[in-house]
């Protein structure tokens, strides 16, 4: 039986809740309408400020889960949508004065890449920057950070040992980094580790960081 035709038969239901209907209904894509300064704590040295559309809890986990870990690539309108909020949330703010940035997303592992089957952080960003050209921004996406060595699996590393664990493994494709201001985007900050080194990488290529943007922010203390 055909994809399709299955999609036809089984009722979608919402990845958030179980709702049928929707891949994310309505009441869970408004948990991602709340854009808010949502830093790491504590916070490592180098990160950027650090903006958030959402606590990483309940629906919004479960989404980014599903949409990064098993590929349900519908999940990524939405997702890119409250991003795009969230850049131009922290850009009125904060950064009223911006003409036109650059959103560059932080890259997975290629191994990473390879087992996902897709670049769910790469997309985002994409997707984002067509939007927020749409709400008239001078936006662009550019994915200008490549991994230079293997690092460890984060999973069960503290603050201070993914710092360690990432510190050098960045840099910019051809040493050229964006001539415009950069806004680094990612899926999700823990300990601001990954944002940090990825800002170190751009801000050693000559880049001015203006802020990080994610869809979620974990809520951790030391």
């Amino acid at each position: 039986m055909s994809l399709p035709l299955l999609d036809l038969l089984l009722p979608q239901r919402c990845v958030g809740c179980g709702a049928t209907g929707e891949p994310f209904c309505g009441p869970c894509l408004a948990r991602l309408a709340e854009p808010a300064r949502r830093p790491p704590a504590p916070r490592p040295a180098g990160l950027p400020d650090c903006w958030s559309a959402a606590d990483y809890a309940g629906p919004v986990r479960r989404a980014v889960i599903a949409y990064k870990e098993r590929a349900q690539v519908t999940l990524a309108a939405p997702l890119a949508e409250a991003l795009a909020c969230t850049v131009a949330t922290a850009l009125a703010r904060a950064h009223p004065a911006t003409s036109g940035f650059v959103l560059v997303p932080v890259p997975s592992a290629r191994r990473t890449r390879r087992v996902r089957g897709h670049d769910p952080v790469g997309r985002l960003a994409t997707r984002a920057a067509r939007l927020l050209t749409a709400y008239g921004h001078r936006a662009a996406a550019r994915a200008v950070l490549v991994p230079v060595r293997r690092v460890a699996d984060q999973a069960g590393l503290d603050a201070r040992r993914r710092a360690a664990n990432l510190a050098g493994s960045l840099d910019v494709a051809g040493h050229r980094a964006p001539a415009l201001p950069v806004v680094l985007v990612d899926d999700l900050v823990t300990t601001g580790a990954t944002l940090s080194e990825a800002a170190r990488a751009l801000r050693s290529r000559g880049a001015e960081v203006l802020f990080a943007a994610t869809v979620a922010a974990t809520r951790r203390r030391s």
